[in-house]
């Protein structure tokens, strides 16, 4: 392997509970005086939003709330988040909310300064160079929950409803100028959305550790993010105000979308065509995909994943950490089988010609072709191992 690659880091944290309160400063920062707050509609009339809206607007910011975005968004929803944005003369975006909102919120500040249709920006190749950077408006992230990563993250998700394709959307100015990472934030946060979302966390640098580029900086991020979810995933989960274990939960979300710069591979490259086709959250479907696709990559990864179970306190073998990840899956209750999702058969033959197309899929241990795709998925509808 030649050791020679290009290396980047995110965006200025503000990290710890509390951190909400700098919110007002934090916009500030960033440059822009008369924020758009997007969240989504679950979030939208709950106190901590309100609050932040109420805030800007006491220090002279007046902001207005935009939630009209599905869990899994499409372009229609990025097409109202921008009438809003420049009916109202807004100058940046106050992304509030677990992934889909930043995301969402991320797109609308990029798109703002743009006359091609988002899907040109596809991150493929050099397609970002296309974009018109002086027009893109600033960002601040607040997280609301412990997965996506994506408050430090250079692209967001959305799904083109004409083809039922998830596309990730890229440009370095995408990058939020400020996040706050206040895990007060996430207390709210049901079981099973915690136990989800974390395990994104944990795919996120799972699968950047076992992606084959050469990145020692983010291996070295991805190992102790790995490290942080097995120390405190499960507590989380059964106590949502164990604010440490929320805490180390939300760096291990920042810690796994940092570290995926290196790369994702068949854990995302089917877990996206799965959720643009039936809706499942994304955290889940990581979850359910995971052990299947780390026992597939095994002969790829095996020496790999023996380092890296010694490093987080396993024995020093492949299957401890196999039987790591299906112990806790059982632990926070994450189904075993896609069927258990509502996934079914009848659409095997969509899911496996979108899966190697996806942007992911390139990250991958071993070559995802169809053929991989169709046993993996297999697997996971069956629940073999």
């Amino acid at each position: 392997m030649q050791l020679r690659a290009n290396w980047n880091y995110p965006t200025a944290m503000r990290f710890g509970a509390g951190r909400i309160a700098e919110l007002v400063e934090a916009v500030k920062s960033a440059g822009f005086a008369r924020p758009l707050v997007v969240t989504d509609p679950k979030l939208a009339p709950l106190p901590m939003v309100q609050k932040a809206v109420d805030s800007l607007a006491a220090a002279g910011l007046p902001a207005k709330l935009f939630s009209d975005i599905k869990p899994n968004p499409v372009e229609a929803n990025l097409d109202a988040g921008l009438a809003v944005f420049r009916a109202g003369g807004h100058d940046g975006v106050v992304a509030f909310g677990g992934g889909s909102a930043l995301d969402a919120g991320k797109l609308v500040a990029f798109m703002a300064g743009q006359e091609r249709p988002v899907w040109d920006f596809e991150d493929i190749g050099d397609n970002w160079t296309l974009a018109k950077t002086q027009g893109i408006a600033p960002v601040v992230a607040v997280p609301t929950t412990a997965g996506t990563g994506s408050e430090v993250g250079r692209a967001a998700v959305i799904t083109n409803a004409a083809d039922g394709c998830k596309k990730i959307i890229f440009h370095p100015a995408m990058m939020p100028k400020v996040a706050i990472c206040d895990p007060e934030l996430t207390v709210g946060m049901p079981p099973l959305i915690t136990a989800g979302t974390g395990m994104d966390a944990l795919a996120h640098c799972l699968e950047a550790y076992c992606a084959p580029s050469y990145h020692p900086l983010a291996d070295g991020i991805a190992i102790e993010g790995i490290r942080l979810v097995k120390d405190n995933l499960a507590r989380a989960v059964k106590d949502g105000r164990d604010l440490d274990a929320r805490a180390n939960m939300m760096a291990a979300a920042a810690m796994g979308a940092t570290a995926f710069q290196k790369g994702l591979g068949a854990i995302h490259a089917l877990s996206h065509p799965i959720g643009a086709l039936y809706d499942t959250h994304h955290g889940l479907t990581n979850a359910v995909l995971m052990p299947y696709v780390l026992a597939f990559n095994r002969k790829a990864i095996e020496d790999k994943v023996k380092r890296l179970a010694a490093a987080i306190g396993l024995r020093p073998n492949f299957r401890a950490v196999l039987a790591w990840v299906l112990e806790l899956r059982a632990a926070i209750g994450i189904p075993h089988t896609l069927r258990d999702l509502g996934v079914g058969d009848e659409r095997i033959d969509t899911i496996v010609a979108m899966a190697p197309e996806d942007p992911t899929a390139g990250g991958n241990p071993l070559p995802l072709d169809k053929r991989a795709a169709r046993t993996i998925l297999r697997r996971a509808l069956d629940g073999r191992i």
